[in-house]
């Protein structure tokens, strides 16, 4: 249950932080397309599956 409450966590600061950037007028930190997030997921999962 406490990784469903840390996935939460970050899901809502990265709303309120995309809502912030997007008020304030900057370009987002991250790719602003689908396929850029998934890009960095395929990172992340490459870099586990290395690990083991």
């Amino acid at each position: 249950m406490a990784a469903y409450k840390e996935l939460a966590y970050a899901l809502v600061t990265g709303v309120v932080a995309g809502f912030a950037f997007a008020k304030m007028k900057l370009p987002i930190p991250a790719p602003p397309t689908l396929a850029g997030v998934l890009g960095i997921v395929g990172v992340f999962l490459g870099y586990l599956l290395a690990k083991r």
